[in-house]
């Protein structure tokens, strides 16, 4: 019972935590992008941020 306890709580927390990621291409991905060092990026990060961030391209526009 305890294990199942723990396993529930478990998945409840990061269930909770990846809920708190911003959209990719809004203004507040651009800050955490922004806040992220440019060696940790992937190379769709630097696209996205070049599309959205530098050249003001909405998400919706894709």
């Amino acid at each position: 019972m305890k294990k199942l306890f723990t396993i529930a709580t478990a998945s409840i927390a990061v269930i909770t935590l990846t809920a708190c990621e911003p959209k990719r291409g809004s203004e507040a991905w651009c800050k955490k992008m922004d806040e992220t060092p440019k060696g940790e990026w992937s190379f769709n990060d630097a696209g996205d941020y070049t599309k959205f961030c530098v050249l003001k391209q909405k998400p919706e526009d894709q």
